[in-house]
């Protein structure tokens, strides 16, 4: 059975040019994570949020998660220890570099865990949010395959992606193992 997905986006919510937007616009088995407040991040709530959603999900289920919902997943992971098929991660940011958002509250220290269902790390090499060698310790700790995607910004609509086929194409295998 192909999984539904829960698109976790990062700090603000993903706009319309997004790649994680233009996603759930073409595909109705692709749902986002609702929270209270996008531009003022809280972890507890976003791990709450996506605890209900794993819950009640009617499938199997795999995540799509960017930026600071990476963050929140593997809070998430680490709290709620419950099984899911995977977990795309694009652009993980590093909580003790010197762009990440101050208004994010208790997302640092992300738990350094193997999790619990196949998961991918997608970098980009000159990501103002992460180096290379974080995202790669990340996916070393977490068991997750890395995917070094050259030179893309932080992989947002400003990285000018569009629906971003790369992207898609590891969702989908994970969609489907």
């Amino acid at each position: 059975m192909r999984a539904s997905v829960l698109i976790i986006p990062g700090i603000g919510n993903s706009g319309p040019l997004h790649w994680q937007t233009l996603w759930e616009l073409s595909d109705n088995s692709i749902s986002r994570l609702s929270v209270g407040d996008w531009d003022h991040p809280v972890c507890s709530s976003w791990v709450a949020a996506i605890d209900a959603e794993v819950i009640s999900a009617k499938q199997p289920l795999v995540v799509a998660a960017h930026s600071l919902g990476c963050l929140a997943f593997v809070h998430w992971a680490a709290q709620c220890q419950r099984k899911i098929r995977g977990a795309l991660l694009v652009a993980a940011p590093d909580p003790s570099g010197p762009n990440f958002p101050s208004e994010a509250v208790g997302f640092s220290k992300p738990a350094r865990l193997r999790l619990p269902c196949k998961s991918i790390v997608v970098s980009s090499q000159d990501d103002p949010y992460a180096s290379p060698d974080y995202a790669k310790s990340c996916a070393d700790a977490w068991g997750s395959a890395f995917v070094d995607v050259g030179r893309a910004g932080h992989i947002n609509a400003a990285s000018n992606l569009a629906h971003w086929p790369m992207g898609l194409k590891l969702l989908e295998g994970l969609r489907v193992c």
